[in-house]
């Protein structure tokens, strides 16, 4: 959990016009908001949350998504996650909001393949 926690420390934030309604995480336990653009055959994360947990489990998670193709992020098995260690560190209510997120990033991949984005 410290591991987390470190990252939450150092998270950058977003540009306040991306904490809208259209970019949060529905799902979470806290806010989080989660930008995504599709350029140059890559998409392109940004993301923050209003706690230290969110914003250090958010961290890792753009460090495996950001800046990667669609069919990176959909080749991605979400059970590497567990295999990392990871779930064990989360309450199912984070566990939860891990799994909001992973939707939201392997649908808006599946658009973007699908050039729906």
């Amino acid at each position: 959990m410290e591991y987390i926690l470190d990252f939450g420390h150092e998270a950058p934030t977003i540009d306040p016009q991306y904490k809208c309604d259209e970019n949060i995480i529905k799902g979470c336990s806290s806010l989080a908001w989660l930008h995504k653009k599709f350029e140059g055959g890559k998409i392109r994360l940004e993301a923050e949350g209003d706690s230290i947990i969110a914003k250090g489990m958010l961290v890792m998670l753009l460090g495996i998504f950001d800046e990667r193709t669609p069919d990176e992020i959909l080749a991605f098995d979400p059970n590497e996650l567990k295999s990392m260690g990871l779930l064990e560190l989360l309450s199912p209510v984070r566990q939860q909001g891990l799994e909001a997120f992973l939707n939201v990033i392997y649908g808006y991949a599946k658009a973007c393949k699908e050039g729906q984005a």
